[in-house]
């Protein structure tokens, strides 16, 4: 019986080290979840600020509206509106009429696929 009982502490010391080492990893996992989350969220500021500062209220409304149908077109025209202001090639704030041109100009590089069926 001793043997036995040993083998079963020996094995409960096992599990219990395995337990500890799993509770630690998804510690570990949720620290590093948070912290990206905090980047994504100071990132997420950080644009919109630069956003206010060089959009009209025009062009802001109309972004926000096409985001809610089109999230990864305006993601990319905010991303390309940044680049320019930060390289300095834009003048002044983005009216709506200027922004109306570039979604059209994004909007026809997409390439038209047609299906045919004989």
């Amino acid at each position: 019986m001793s043997e036995l009982d040993e083998i079963r502490q020996k094995r409960m010391a096992e599990l219990q080290a395995q337990q500890a080492a799993m509770q630690n990893q998804a510690q570990q996992q949720a620290v590093a979840q948070a912290q990206q989350q905090e980047a994504q969220a100071q990132f997420e500021a950080q644009k919109k600020q630069i956003l206010a500062q060089i959009l009209t209220p025009e062009a802001r409304t109309r972004l926000g509206n096409l985001k809610l149908t089109k999230p990864d077109l305006v993601n990319n025209i905010e991303l390309q509106l940044i680049q320019s202001a930060q390289s300095g090639s834009l003048r002044g704030k983005v009216t709506d009429e200027q922004l109306k041109v570039l979604l059209r100009q994004i909007a026809g590089q997409k390439r038209e696929i047609k299906i045919t069926r004989k």
